[in-house]
């Protein structure tokens, strides 16, 4: 049975990508700081982890390799997003968005990169439109999901020679937490939940078309129509993306 651990694992599209992982026989470690409705059972562990908290998540990785010493597919799934004005946030804001969308992400791959090479595996993140293109009231976000894309891109090359491949979803907007806009002060609030998205997908689509692009080997997945308009206007046209961009998004925040 191949093993995966997703981070963020209780959200919707943590929990979608797991049960379609485990319709077709593998086993899903499902990391969550809120793992409220999550069982344990044959296809699926959950673990309860505030993956910000560098000694929790060694201790949860610890635990992962314990039990799964060789692990098929990790996925970096958990995040926030931040709708706001640059001059409204802090720094202290633009960091906590760092802190959960990239840095826990690099610490969880770092913990887990010997399994990941004893089997061959894949590292998939889950980054956004976002993470190459830039987009209205979100500087923190996008740039967090620049990173995210920078470091799992290089550490892509870096993996080759130990048999890992290594790919980047990028979808555009998934409704996983519609109608729930309940932000912070400082705009950070649940991924899925803005309500100024254009197209919005539901997590079951994303999931399946991130798992498809996934089994075809393919680096860079684009997740819906939105995602691959962006893809392509962005490099073609980047001037154009930014007018669109504004005009469609800014025209309902």
């Amino acid at each position: 049975m191949k093993t995966a651990v997703i981070s963020g694992g209780n959200g919707g599209l943590g929990r979608a990508m797991a049960q379609a992982l485990q319709a077709s026989g593998w086993h899903t470690v499902l990391l969550d700081r809120d793992i409220d409705g999550l069982k344990a059972t044959p296809q699926q562990t959950p673990i309860k982890v505030d993956l910000t908290d560098s000694a929790a998540l060694k201790a949860a990785c610890d635990h992962v390799l314990a039990a799964h010493p060789t692990l098929d597919l990790v996925i970096y799934n958990a995040g926030v997003s931040q709708v706001a004005a640059f001059s409204d946030t802090a720094d202290d804001s633009h960091r906590r968005v760092f802190e959960i969308n990239y840095f826990a992400a690099v610490a969880m791959a770092r913990a887990l990169l010997p399994a990941v090479r004893a089997a061959g595996g894949r590292h998939l993140a889950i980054s956004s439109v976002a993470g190459f293109a830039p987009l209205y009231h979100r500087t923190a976000y996008a740039a967090s999901k620049h990173a995210l894309q920078g470091f799992f891109g290089s550490l892509a090359a870096e993996e080759v020679a130990h048999g890992v491949k290594t790919a980047i979803a990028v979808p555009s907007f998934i409704g996983t937490n519609l109608g729930r806009d309940e932000r912070s002060t400082d705009g950070i609030q649940r991924p899925g939940s803005a309500s100024d998205g254009v197209d919005y997908m539901t997590p079951d689509d994303a999931a399946r078309i991130i798992l498809r692009g996934v089994a075809r080997g393919r680096r860079v997945i684009p997740v819906g129509r939105v995602a691959w308009a962006s893809w392509l206007i962005s490099r073609l046209s980047p001037a154009l993306f930014n007018r669109l961009m504004r005009g469609r998004i800014k025209g309902q925040s």
